[in-house]
């Protein structure tokens, strides 16, 4: 068997009652539940298992909801005896790779992206921006149309997720415009995304810095499993790195599709989603169809993803 890498969901993912089922079955994910609660100061679980929705989409809300339920979803597969030998996250999802890699813990993450979703939240008055996702065009076209467009605003590309599906992002009518160009260049499909900002643009610069000065206060061990960080696809060369990177992160490129490509060069073969959703396990099979792809976000895909790893 080749080697197996855990990539951990981002934003979008939520979805109310995640990790209810884990934290009523399984101790150790009621223990992570219980933990963000009391880092946290209010019942960040309640807002995971019973909603309202409109409180769990709050970007402030979302991402410690998101951490905790990976990090949950993280013990009940660790329990099980599965380990990984890379790690990785999409976006937030970063944060959840942290602390699987042991360099940040758990409950000082938790309350870094909750201030990471305030920030990120804050930054850009809502209305002004935007972010769009564009289907089926080569990232050299995408990038050209988006140099374009940018006399008529910010516009960026925000994230490389998979072959054919890159994000964009920037003030309105840029977006609006640099979406038109991509039309013309025959996208075989654009989506406006519902989010609250233009994420990982230039326009979260602010969100960045505020979050830098937090992460001053946050405490970087030794990585136990090497990570690939967003910032530039490839792993993190060491420790000092980690808090510039998460700064950058805010406001650059996803480069989500060179790090499945770094792991896969490097001998991985099973990629398991940890946390909500199957968006990133999506993306892995549109980079290579013969990867082993499973996911852990309840007790069935558990289940499932034990006896297929056994299996093997």
């Amino acid at each position: 068997m080749g080697k197996v890498a855990f990539i951990f969901s981002g934003q979008g993912a939520q979805y109310v009652g995640m990790g209810k089922e884990l934290a009523e079955n399984i101790k150790v994910c009621k223990e992570v539940f219980d933990k963000a609660d009391e880092s946290l100061r209010f019942n960040i679980s309640k807002i995971c298992f019973e909603g309202s929705k409109d409180e769990l989409d709050k970007t402030e809300n979302t991402q410690p909801a998101i951490l905790t339920t990976s990090i949950a979803a993280l013990k009940a597969i660790e329990e099980k005896g599965i380990k990984c030998d890379i790690a990785a996250g999409l976006s937030l999802g970063e944060y959840s790779a942290l602390v699987c890699s042991g360099a940040l813990e758990f409950t000082e993450a938790v309350k870094l992206v909750k201030k990471r979703g305030k920030f990120m939240q804050e930054a850009v008055p809502q209305g002004l921006g935007t972010m769009a996702a564009i289907i089926g065009l080569d990232a050299e076209i995408v990038q050209e149309c988006c140099k374009k467009a940018s006399e008529k605003g910010i516009v960026e590309v925000a994230n490389y997720n998979c072959p054919g599906q890159i994000v964009i992002a920037g003030e309105v009518k840029a977006v609006e415009f640099a979406v038109e160009l991509l039309k013309e260049k025959n996208a075989r499909k654009t989506i406006f995304l519902e989010v609250s900002g233009p994420f990982h643009t230039s326009m979260l610069k602010q969100a960045s810095d505020k979050l830098y000065e937090e992460l001053q206060e946050v405490k970087i061990s030794k990585l136990q499993i090497p990570v690939v960080t967003n910032v530039t696809g490839d792993y993190i060369k060491n420790e000092s790195s980690i808090k510039e990177n998460l700064r950058l992160q805010v406001m650059s490129s996803v480069m989500w599709e060179h790090t499945i490509n770094i792991m896969i060069r490097d001998g991985v073969d099973t990629f398991i989603e940890i946390g909500p959703g199957r968006v990133l396990s999506g993306f892995v099979k549109k980079v290579n169809r013969r990867l082993k792809v499973y996911n852990v976000e309840d007790i069935k895909s558990l289940e499932k993803t034990i006896n297929s790893l056994i299996e093997q």
